[in-house]
């Protein structure tokens, strides 16, 4: 309520927020929007997501100088905006979701049309993203387009309530895991507590050795991956981190092993 009370959102300082926020700002966002500042410095969009959802459609539309001021608080939690005279911290814990085509016209990789872009157009588009923003995005996903039939399928499907279920069962064991750490969940978790909680069973690690090799991962992206084999370890209620589970964080990098 305080951060939206600073950036003055319409009645936020009159009642309580019982939901946690979602933010969705258009790509046209101008770096301050993103960030906050002004001459009496006042949160933007990064912050009014802290302990909630950014969400960034059309991801390789906005401002490459907008997108760049994403990396520090995905990093630390937090936003540091700096005047003359001082500076203000504001929080940012939040989960960012992105969506974005895979290239210019939206069709490279589909199996019904062709994609039109040049191969230095497919380039020119993804290098709007830079490496170390994409380090930091723990999950790379492809979602291919939706199939007639599984659009009016019914076929059996998990339910909300079980997967709403098995979520808070796995964040159950975090919460306990570090009861006395200054963290809650596994993406809190900095060098030490990985070192000190993800423990890949031999065989996943000599896995996570080779894709390391074959696939030039970054030091931060073996970070995330364990902290994400971790996490899936939890959703199956496993005390070790298993091949398996390694094999599906790996899976995740989509954007760094993909080539055009």
């Amino acid at each position: 309520m305080k951060i939206h009370s600073a950036a003055d959102a319409p009645g936020m300082g009159r009642r309580l927020m019982n939901r946690r926020p979602f933010r969705s700002p258009h790509h046209t966002i101008s770096p301050a929007g993103l960030a906050g500042g002004g001459p009496f410095p006042r949160p933007g969009e990064i912050t009014l997501a802290h302990h909630g959802v950014l969400f960034l459609d059309e991801l390789s539309e906005f401002r490459k100088d907008a997108l760049e001021i994403l990396r520090a608080p995905m990093e630390d939690g937090k936003l540091v905006i700096s005047r003359a005279r001082a500076s203000l911290t504001f929080p940012a814990r939040f989960m960012l979701v992105t969506a974005m085509n895979p290239c210019k016209c939206g069709f490279l990789g589909d199996s019904r049309k062709a994609c039109r872009c040049s191969l230095s157009q497919i380039l020119a588009y993804r290098a709007k993203i830079s490496g170390p923003l994409l380090d930091r995005i723990d999950l790379h996903i492809e979602v291919p387009a939706v199939k007639f039939r599984e659009l009016t399928g019914t076929q059996p499907a998990e339910n909300s309530e079980a997967i709403r279920l098995r979520i808070q069962r796995a964040r159950d064991v975090q919460k306990e895991r570090f009861k006395t750490e200054k963290i809650v969940t596994n993406s809190a978790m900095g060098e030490k507590e990985i070192k000190k909680y993800c423990h890949p069973t031999p065989a996943a690690m000599k896995l996570l050795e080779t894709a390391m090799d074959d696939l030039g991962f970054s030091a931060r992206a073996y970070s995330r991956i364990l902290k994400v084999g971790r996490t899936i370890a939890d959703l199956s209620e496993a005390e070790k981190i298993l091949e398996e589970h390694l094999a599906e964080a790996i899976q995740y990098r989509l954007l760094d092993r993909q080539d055009v």
